[in-house]
């Protein structure tokens, strides 16, 4: 073997084992997420309680969970919830991509400070802001003890205004985030298209408004349903800042999975609101994969 075709050989066999090293990992992935999932869908069809038991009931899990209160209302708050915390995030992260776009000085350090909250769990922001938020020992006593005894910010504890405290501290923890694709998707716009606007007159709104965002929508649309998809799961968040309370009132989907199989002892239930989250989570999902396969064949036709 000549010191060339040894080196080829070296070559292929290297990339091979790259491959392997990428490929079976994700194999063992996607089997462990396709086999669990079957697996509780089964389970969603049987009398199981604390321990699976596959003798099958059909839909009557499905019936019992669509009609307990708290899945109702789960269900509200999620559109509440995924509605306010993708809109936020989605707007602040946009503002802060088009700050850091104007080449300000300092960018690298302001970019991360934005990424900052991507990197702590979402535990952690919820037990801080459940302490900012606290009406004992957060803002509001620390704005009351400054001269202000007046102020209130009770959100916390209020349950119409809980929702929104986790609007708050998901559009915290996820607009560095979006700041980050944003802003991918503005520098990846043709300079030519902005230099014809500013020629025609337009302003650094209009431009922005008129020529960059419509240039960026696939970044935008891919924001928007990354956002939408991790609001839907969300269960750590929540969990952490309210505990589903005050009572009920932020109770999430992600919860009542919870609640009837780790804390009731229903897994055929619990199993059965994990299905309809995954639904939920497929309503999402499917529009957004037809879009981008769309987008492809558009592409390849132009």
């Amino acid at each position: 073997m000549t010191a060339t075709s040894a080196r080829i050989w070296r070559a292929r066999a290297g990339g091979v084992l790259t491959q392997l090293a990428i490929l079976v990992p994700l194999a063992i992935a996607a089997g462990h997420v396709v086999l669990f999932t079957a697996w509780t869908t089964w389970v969603s069809f049987t009398r199981s309680t604390l321990l699976p038991d596959y003798t099958w009931v059909g839909l009557r899990n499905y019936r019992a969970v669509m009609r307990t209160e708290n899945l109702h209302i789960a269900y509200v708050n999620l559109v509440i919830f995924g509605f306010g915390s993708v809109l936020l995030t989605a707007v602040v992260g946009l503002l802060l991509a088009i700050l850091l776009d104007q080449r300000v000085r300092g960018e690298n350090v302001l970019r991360t400070i934005f990424l900052y909250p991507l990197a702590v769990s979402f535990v952690v922001t919820g037990t801080v802001w459940s302490w900012l938020l606290n009406p004992g020992l957060g803002i509001q006593k620390m704005v009351q003890s400054f001269g202000w005894p007046g102020f209130h910010f009770d959100w916390l504890v209020q349950p119409d205004k809980a929702i929104y405290t986790l609007i708050i501290a998901a559009a915290w923890q996820g607009a560095g985030f979006a700041m980050a694709l944003f802003l991918s998707g503005l520098r990846s716009v043709s300079a030519d298209l902005i230099k014809a606007a500013q020629i025609d007159g337009a302003g650094p709104w209009r431009t922005y408004w008129r020529v960059v965002l419509p240039t960026m929508w696939p970044t935008v649309i891919t924001v928007l349903v990354i956002l939408l998809a991790a609001a839907i799961k969300t269960f750590d968040l929540v969990r952490a800042l309210t505990g589903g309370g005050p009572g009920i009132a932020t109770m999430l989907p992600t919860l009542v999975v919870y609640d009837f199989m780790f804390q009731r002892g229903q897994l055929g239930r619990g199993s059965a609101a994990a299905v309809l989250m995954l639904l939920s989570l497929v309503v999402v999902l499917a529009p957004y994969g037809l879009y981008i396969r769309w987008q492809r064949r558009r592409r390849a036709r132009a």
